[in-house]
């Protein structure tokens, strides 16, 4: 029987309604649970007990009276620090800035208390969300359950960190560049961005997404349905649509489902990585899929022209702070922005028109596939103490370009796991549709799932 703390939502939400289990009793196996593990991978932000056990009370009263929110009530849930929670400051990661309670909840947040998810606490994320990196200069180091002197990947780095260690089924995390998905293949998960729009967020931005991390295809289904709600502060959101989320495998035979194994620039997958997606394509092919090989849709111009347009836009930020807070920033952020002294306003402009080049080159390969398979990570794990794979500030979005895209394109992008490195690190694989796919790319990934073998037990807490 597995532990109360490894259920997953789906089998949460049965027991609470059949009365078979409260949330107040998971809730205080997952407390001690977590109390062993915090010390070790240090996931958590404003991680108060007592108040959790006060929503898990609260939770409970409503099941036993018949009355839940919605089915998710009682079933306890982590929001990446960038999301405001009110109460709560946002530093964004960083020691430098000033710390205000947020006045009001963001979209997820505000409809995740609807719902009666108990919020754990906010997740630890790296300065401004800017590295694929469980370091920060306001939280500290971040580390991976699967082996604690590597990284988890960012800037979703809590997030990964608490779902792989078993912090309870839901988490949620954002995505600009392949903040959700990195770290969920480094760290064995499911982790959707959704199309731009289908989820609101506050404040918005060119690319920014957010969507679950989770263990399985079927709690990130029912995370979606509520995420997906809407909210009038999301000028970029969707016009809302009442999908079901209650996700069927997908029947693949006669898909034209695409197989891109290099990115066009950036670094080359370690062939452990290229080996694990090729297999799964495989597993596609032999239950009748067309696997069709697709060319990168990035280039080494549309890459850096990213990467100048973020120092850019960071360092406009960062010249507005006293020099005693700037001085608290991560050298390595501090050295990468600093680079955008350099770009004149029209450089600037150019970079960012990147943007469109990209989106235009995503949209072409499904126009002749209606999926398209990837590695996440070309790596299959680095130290944790690296701000990157390369852990270079000149080179920074080295290990981004299989993901980078899908934000600029807008399309949703499922990470999954395929498999283990030889040091038994995970390995994920990408699954992307067009615009608006959602639902289809998690049946994909629900078919998938059904194929692969069993996940390994999750990691445990050091003894």
């Amino acid at each position: 029987m597995p532990e109360l703390y490894d259920l997953t939502a789906v089998t949460l939400a049965q027991r609470f309604s059949d009365r078979s289990l409260t949330p107040v009793d998971y809730a205080e196996a997952l407390l001690s649970h977590i109390a062993r593990w915090e010390p070790h991978i240090n996931a958590l932000y404003r991680f108060d007990p007592q108040r959790v056990r006060t929503q898990a009370a609260a939770a409970t009263r409503r099941w036993a009276a018949g009355t839940p929110l919605s089915p998710i009530d009682g079933i306890p849930v982590t929001i990446k620090e960038l999301i405001a929670t009110e109460g709560d400051p946002v530093p964004q990661g960083s020691a430098a800035t000033e710390l205000q309670p947020a006045t009001v909840d963001a979209p997820i947040a505000m409809r995740l208390r609807e719902a009666g998810a108990v919020l754990i606490g906010k997740t630890t994320t790296p300065d401004y969300g800017m590295l694929t990196s469980g370091m920060s200069s306001m939280h500290g180091l971040t580390r991976n359950p699967w082996n604690l002197a590597m990284n988890p990947g960012g800037s979703s780095s809590g997030a990964a960190a608490a779902a792989a260690a078993s912090y309870g089924p839901f988490h949620v995390g954002t995505d600009i560049g392949g903040s959700i998905r990195l770290p969920a293949g480094l760290c064995g998960l499911v982790g959707l961005k959704p199309s731009h729009g289908r989820v609101p967020v506050d404040p918005y931005y060119v690319g920014r997404c957010a969507g679950p991390m989770t263990r399985t295809i079927d709690d990130c289904a029912l995370l979606m349905q509520f995420l997906s709600l809407p909210d009038p502060r999301d000028a970029t959101s969707l016009p809302y649509q009442a999908i079901d989320w209650t996700i069927d495998a997908a029947d693949v035979r006669g898909m034209r489902i695409g197989l891109m194994l290099e990115a066009g620039c950036g670094l080359e997958p370690e062939a452990e990585v290229v080996a694990a997606v090729q297999a799964a394509a495989d597993l596609f092919a032999a239950h009748g899929a067309v696997i069709v090989p697709v060319a990168p849709v990035l280039n080494r111009d549309m890459l850096d022209g990213i990467d100048r347009f973020f120092q850019a836009r960071l360092l406009g930020d960062l010249e507005r702070l006293p020099p005693d807070r700037r001085a608290r920033i991560l050298p390595y952020i501090l050295e990468w922005a600093g680079q955008g002294a350099a770009l004149s306003g029209v450089e600037a402009i150019r970079s960012f028109n990147r943007t469109y080049e990209i989106r235009a080159a995503a949209a072409r390969p499904f126009q002749d596939v209606e999926a398209v398979l990837s590695p996440v990570n070309p790596t299959g794990c680095f130290p944790a103490e690296w701000a990157s794979p390369v852990n270079d500030p000149h080179r920074p979005f080295e290990h981004i370009a299989f993901t980078l895209p899908w934000n600029m394109g807008e399309q949703p992008g499922l990470s999954i796991n395929c498999g283990f490195t030889s040091n038994d690190m995970p390995i994920g694989l990408q699954i992307v549709g067009p615009r608006f796919s959602d639902r289809l790319v998690l049946q994909l990934g629900k078919a998938y799932e059904n194929w692969r073998a069993d996940m390994p037990r999750w990691p445990l807490p050091p003894a």
